[in-house]
């Protein structure tokens, strides 16, 4: 089912969380020291995610190198959904070339916090921990035949690197809804077919 980002508020404070990666690696995001943070909600099996993968490998290693910080968050229900659990989270790091920390919010409370809606679903904060950018990759989908560039995020990125506001002119994310466990779906969660 097609859904849309909930944008979060623009300006909204990072939420902290503490989330183990494939391999039951502890990550504490009260860690990070860099000038921005993207977190990225995300899964093996989301068609939206494997159309743009190898552009967001390319896109985030190329912006690690700048210095931003970056992380993949899985929270789809793995009990209903086993192939986007750690073995397969491992295997999509490896085929898309993932070289950020790619976790696992196995009781979804990570993506309550944020108000992820879908996969892919981006939050870009500033260097003040404050959401700049919350919106698409790019406007390619599965079949339209748009470019996958990753132009609005690298857009953003820039700008929160240059110490920058983004544009306030942002269009939402658009993917597969969070697979949520049964009476754990969010009040913001609306899924919407087209």
């Amino acid at each position: 089912m097609d859904t849309s980002s909930t944008m979060l508020e623009l300006g909204t404070p990072f939420p902290h969380f503490e989330l183990p990666d494939f391999n039951g690696t502890p990550f504490d995001s009260a860690g990070v020291q860099a000038p921005g943070i993207l977190v990225i909600f995300l899964c093996p099996h989301c068609p939206f995610v494997r159309h743009i993968r190898r552009a967001l490998a390319r896109m985030t290693r190329e912006y690690q190198a700048k210095g931003l910080a970056i992380v993949g968050i899985n929270s789809n229900d793995i009990d209903q959904y086993p192939m986007d659990g750690p073995e397969g989270m491992k295997q999509e790091a490896e085929d898309a070339g993932y070289v950020f920390p790619y976790l696992l919010d196995r009781d979804q409370s990570v993506a309550r916090l944020y108000r992820a809606a879908c996969t892919p679903d981006f939050f870009l904060f500033d260097h003040d921990g404050n959401l700049a950018y919350r919106g698409q990759f790019d406007g390619s989908r599965p079949r339209n035949n748009v470019p996958v560039t990753g132009a609005d995020l690298r857009a953003a990125a820039d700008a929160v690197l240059g110490g920058r506001s983004p544009s306030a002119d942002q269009r939402a994310s658009m993917g597969c809804n969070i697979k949520w466990k049964p009476g754990n779906e969010p009040e913001y969660f609306a899924p919407r077919s087209f």
